[in-house]
């Protein structure tokens, strides 16, 4: 982006004041409302004299900064002030002079936004370290893990097409292992965060977002030993299938974008038809019942990760021959199949092939699904197993509803 420099120190003034607020609002003693944004004034002249000057300009500002920080504090402690042990704000002097020094280049939009990041992160202290400190050994080692499997695994598998119908890439494997991951644990991390003392809803849409499954079996086996929690139990499986939709949209919108309009509009009508029947189990029960989720198993774990890749390149693999020899008919029958136990891996699966293989946004829609409506089954007959008869009465009838519902949408929608 291309702007006169007297708009680039315009912006580079209202990050450094919005930065200063917050900094003078938490006292601090080294940077206010004043110096924040003549700091992030400084990095902009001081990048765009380095056009003239060379790069030593930025260096130059960059350690004049980091002196005058030191010699604050020196001066504070020599006249007996209390001088905070933490460092955060002399480190957000030294970033907001870099982030002044890049709006000084073509990036103004990554400028603004890192701008941004630093003003949150600054002001979310209390949330944020009271986070950590709720976080316990298995939360961090799902954290790790996910560290392992983003960082360290993905970058050094190969990004190139092997076996048959050259569809397997391990690269792209491993990219929808991140992508489910990460969702699930962003899951979890909302969880740990707010689902706690939020109710059903969030029970519910937390529980979706996780595993809706796992959401089916544990308020199925509650209300084994706690029938007149049915209602409550019964609206929250729904409402985590619910959100199944939801996540199914949000994966088709990251994987192929440029097809999300030829897809969303049945998937989105099948999700509202879940909203419906949801809302009609929202009743007296789900309001005189907290709950609230029961204490979730971090879901990053290398082995599951793991085993989602394989599951994820034999449906893959599945997909291409079934559409290769029995064309849509074959294509239905493995997602009914997949989709059993697992919709994100047919959903990728078969995002997947329609961006690079053509497949029809209209077959692969219907795909994805009818996939979903066999997950519907699957946990209805989880339901059926495990839960209360009161239980199993209401989830019959409301996934009865849905997948009529469903099955409407397949064989009317238009395309």
């Amino acid at each position: 982006m291309t702007l006169p420099l007297l708009y680039r120190i315009g912006i580079a003034i209202g990050l450094g004041l919005l930065v200063g607020l917050q900094r003078q609002r938490a006292t601090s003693r080294v940077a206010g409302i004043r110096t924040f944004p003549l700091v992030c004034l400084l990095g902009v002249v001081s990048a765009t004299l380095a056009g003239s000057f060379g790069g030593w300009v930025v260096a130059a500002g960059v350690l004049g900064l980091a002196a005058l920080t030191v010699m604050a504090n020196v001066i504070r402690l020599s006249e007996h002030h209390d001088v905070d042990s933490g460092i955060t704000t002399e480190v957000a002097v030294l970033v907001m002079f870099l982030i002044g020094a890049v709006l000084a280049t073509d990036y103004i939009i990554e400028a603004v936004v890192a701008g941004a990041a630093v003003t949150l992160l600054l002001h979310w202290k209390a949330p944020l370290h009271a986070f950590a400190e709720r976080m316990g050994s298995d939360d961090f080692s799902a954290l790790m893990q996910l560290s392992v499997i983003a960082l360290i695994i993905l970058p050094i598998l190969p990004n190139r097409e092997f076996g048959p119908y050259r569809v397997l890439n391990p690269f792209e494997i491993w990219l929808m292992v991140v992508l489910i991951v990460g969702i699930s644990m962003a899951g979890y991390v909302a969880f740990k965060l707010f689902g706690q003392k939020r109710g059903a809803l969030a029970a519910g849409a937390l529980g979706g977002l996780i595993s809706s499954t796992a959401t089916a079996v544990s308020y199925a086996q509650r209300t084994a030993k706690n029938p007149d929690r049915s209602g409550a139990a019964a609206f929250v499986i729904t409402l985590a299938s619910t959100v199944v939709f939801l996540r199914v949209l949000v994966e088709v919108a990251i994987v192929a974008p440029e097809l999300l309009g030829a897809t969303a509009l049945p998937l989105v009508a099948m999700m509202l038809i879940m909203l419906v029947i949801s809302g009609a189990l929202y009743g007296s029960a789900v309001r005189t019942d907290p709950a609230e989720l029961r204490d979730e198993e971090p879901p990053s774990g290398l082995r599951s990760a793991i085993v989602f890749g394989l599951l994820y390149a034999a449906i893959l693999f599945a997909v291409a021959w079934a559409e290769d020899r029995s064309g849509w008919a074959g294509l239905y029958a493995v997602a009914a199949v997949s989709g059993l136990t697992d919709v994100d891996a047919i959903t990728l699966s078969t995002a997947q092939l329609m961006k690079g293989d053509g497949l029809d946004p209209s077959i692969g829609w219907r795909v994805i699904l009818i996939g979903s409506l066999a997950n519907l089954l699957f946990k209805g007959g989880v339901v059926a197993v495990l839960g209360h008869r009161m239980l199993r009465a209401r989830i019959t009838v409301a996934f009865a509803a849905a997948v009529v519902g469903g099955g409407a949408i397949l064989f009317f929608w238009p395309g």
